[in-house]
């Protein structure tokens, strides 16, 4: 049996989101007195819920990561979001595997209403049957609580059907926590250590590769 669902992680998998999403992280990070000058060093913010980043990363207490959040959202709400681009060559191919007939959706650990946005932004709301995302109370942050969400909005129990795509080792915990297969993108930030370690079930280096991997691992829709 093969895929029918793809699930898409946003930041490194559907665009790319290092200018907003470390400029944004800088502004936080001043904001809680640390200076880091160089956004080369903060990409592996990239992907990890923003508290999960704030706390592990800096040693910070639940309501320091919380100031952290609220400044990080005063940048990139406004601004950092659109200091991103699309992946070369994404767009055909959500065209491509939406007339394949697959079921395209999002499960990301942004806020659901900052991937809309974003989305919306660039054009890709329309390849969407639903924006899966995180809530902007932390309440739903992690990556398997994303995808438990994503799948009750699409109304689905059959995880065979189900494939997570995604760039980082928390996209294949999340979906393995869940019996869920991922494929894991070299293009975006995590390394294939990182993917292979966590258990990726395939990798791609390119989004065409991507294409031709889904369609050669397509069901009976």
């Amino acid at each position: 049996m093969g895929y029918q669902y793809l699930l898409f992680d946003l930041d490194g998998t559907l665009t790319d989101p290092k200018e907003g999403i470390t400029k944004s992280f800088q502004y936080a990070l001043e904001a809680l007195g640390i200076h880091e000058p160089d956004a080369d060093k903060l990409t592996w913010v990239i992907g990890p819920p923003l508290m999960e980043s704030l706390m592990r990363g800096y040693g910070l207490n639940e309501e320091q990561a919380k100031f952290g959040t609220e400044k990080y959202r005063e940048r990139y709400v406004p601004v950092g979001y659109a200091e991103n681009s699309v992946y070369t060559g994404m767009e055909e191919v959500l065209v491509k595997l939406g007339e394949a007939g697959f079921v395209l959706a999002t499960a990301t650990s942004k806020p659901t209403v900052m991937a809309e946005k974003i989305l919306e932004h660039f054009g890709l709301s329309k390849y969407f049957s639903v924006v899966g995302g995180a809530s902007m109370d932390s309440s739903r942050s992690k990556k398997v609580d994303v995808i438990r969400h994503t799948l009750n909005l699409l109304g689905v129990s059959e995880t065979d059907k189900v494939l997570m795509i995604g760039d980082r080792e928390y996209d294949v915990l999340g979906a393995k926590e869940l019996g869920i297969d991922c494929l894991g993108v070299l293009y975006g930030y995590g390394s294939e250590e990182e993917l292979s370690k966590a258990g990726a079930f395939g990798l791609v280096k390119d989004t065409m590769e991507l294409y031709t991997w889904c369609m050669g691992h397509r069901g009976k829709f």
